[in-house]
């Protein structure tokens, strides 16, 4: 009990820019749901077993719509896909996980991969559980932020117009964030440069799914390329 207990202490310190950021975020996502007439109940669950933040947002226009699992599902896909890459880089640090290696899997977000990534477990912590702990604090701080946001829609009547700009701005701040973090910014521009190509080719409405295919497969074709510059 006192190693879970050391190491949710631990997890909690290398987790409070997270959870600055998930409540804010959570909260914006909560008054957007409730703006839309998708009750708490509805909110909650999304947050839960959902769990993709921008994909999240981009949820929110698709339950307006109608019903279209195919499109969804794409859209889910391309949205998503970077994870596929996170998954990979992660397969060495989740060997040997067991019982919570589908949970640390399921619960990988953007923010989470950041500390992962970066972070060790603390000497005389066990690894095992700072793994679980940064992952699952991570989890409470987006569903807590979701909720508070939905019942502030309903107890206050405020003009929610623009509030969709949330998920630009979060765009706008994770490709900054990797802007700073990283030396490389071939990926980034690969990707700014797809999304305007594809803007141009296949308008407004119709440009995310082919851009997303594009940095896909762009990003695949240099990123072997990218790994030998790097050890070299």
């Amino acid at each position: 009990m006192m190693n879970k207990k050391a190491a949710l202490l631990a997890a909690f310190g290398h987790t409070i820019p997270v959870f600055t950021g998930y409540m804010v975020l959570g909260a914006a996502y909560g008054l957007l749901m409730d703006s839309k007439g998708l009750s708490l109940l509805w909110i909650f669950i999304a947050s839960v077993f959902v769990y993709a933040g921008s994909m999240q947002f981009v949820a929110v226009t698709l339950l307006s719509l109608d019903f279209d699992p195919l499109g969804a599902f794409l859209m889910t896909l391309m949205v998503n896909a970077r994870h596929l890459f996170y998954a990979i880089s992660m397969l060495g640090k989740y060997r040997g996980l067991g019982k919570m290696k589908p949970y640390l899997i399921f619960s990988l977000t953007d923010e989470t991969f950041s500390i992962l990534c970066s972070t060790d477990a603390p000497e005389g912590i066990d690894r095992k559980w700072f793994l679980f702990f940064v992952s699952f604090l991570d989890h409470i701080y987006w569903i807590t932020g979701s909720i508070l946001g939905g019942i502030l829609g309903g107890m206050i009547d405020f003009d929610t117009k623009g509030i969709d700009f949330v998920l630009t701005a979060l765009f706008v701040v994770i490709l900054i964030n990797q802007w700073k973090a990283t030396k490389n910014h071939l990926p980034a521009l690969i990707g700014i440069g797809s999304a305007i190509s594809c803007r141009l080719l296949f308008g407004a409405d119709d440009f995310i799914i082919p851009a997303m295919l594009l940095i896909l497969l762009s990003v695949t074709l240099i990123r072997t390329p990218l790994e030998r510059r790097n050890k070299q």
